[in-house]
């Protein structure tokens, strides 16, 4: 199977947050969906590289934070491609439980109390939820790779690993100053918030020895093994922040009966 194009979607400026699109010769496979209201820029990407919303074969969404997340819902509507998560986040995408947030260090702390990080999303129930350690075959949605379980980050953090090296790891670190930036941007840090440094350690020392070379990220990047592998190996002595709890979701907030099934 050809190697396929790894196209970055600037849904914030300098890298701030970013969505990725995998364009095989097949279809595509979109990696995370931004805030809510994102889906225009991603059609925008797709229009620009030939393609549209009904090219997207699978939607991957790397955890349940906002920035990730947020327009899930509307790209399926809109695509008619599955959401591909994991179990672990699966009582934040439906808005069942409050969402819980690790911070790593005291800009995270006031970014939390900005109340952004929070701000509720459509709910929605993933028609692919991957269990604990379970990994996914790409290659029925046009692209050689897989979709892998790497907790750390949140419970159900899940990454994209491409046969030809490349990695598509949400949050599992980040880059730049106050996140992609202009400065320091091929240098690793901890992002924002973090529930377990020390198995997030463990996933990127993982990644790097499976031969995964070119490490794509939800805010910055991309950065090469070499420097994920260092950041890996101090971040592996580090301690989880304080953790702060979402607001309580409303029980009026849960998926339209009938959305989709579960495999």
């Amino acid at each position: 199977m050809p190697q396929p194009r790894i196209v970055r979607i600037p849904i914030l400026p300098f890298g701030v947050i970013n969505c990725h699109l995998v364009v095989g010769d097949r279809g595509c496979v979109l990696v995370d969906t931004g805030v809510p209201g994102s889906h225009r820029k991603i059609e925008r990407a797709l229009q620009a590289h030939g393609r549209s919303l009904k090219d997207i074969r699978l939607i991957v969404v790397t955890h349940a934070h906002m920035d990730h997340a947020g327009s899930a819902a509307r790209v399926r509507e809109l695509s008619g491609a599955p959401i591909l998560a994991h179990a672990g986040d699966l009582p934040y995408y439906e808005r069942r439980k409050a969402m819980t947030y690790c911070a790593t260090g005291w800009v995270s702390r006031l970014f939390f109390r900005t109340g952004v990080i929070v701000r509720p999303y459509q709910p929605f129930t993933p028609d692919i939820v991957l269990a604990d350690g379970e990994a996914l075959d790409l290659a029925p949605y046009g692209v050689a790779g897989r979709a892998r379980h790497t907790p750390g980050h949140t419970a159900g953090s899940v990454s994209i690993e491409l046969d030809g090296g490349d990695a598509m790891v949400g949050d599992l670190l980040a880059s730049g100053v106050l996140l992609g930036g202009l400065v320091r941007t091929q240098h690793a840090r901890r992002p924002p918030f973090e529930d377990d440094p020390k198995t997030v350690a463990l996933q990127l020392e993982r990644l790097v020895a499976s031969g995964m070379q070119t490490f794509h990220l939800g805010h910055g990047g991309p950065l090469p093994a070499r420097e994920v592998l260092r950041h890996a190996q101090w971040l592996g002595r580090q301690r989880p922040g304080r953790m702060y709890h979402g607001p309580a979701p409303c029980r009026c907030e849960m998926p339209q009966a009938g959305a989709s099934a579960r495999q």
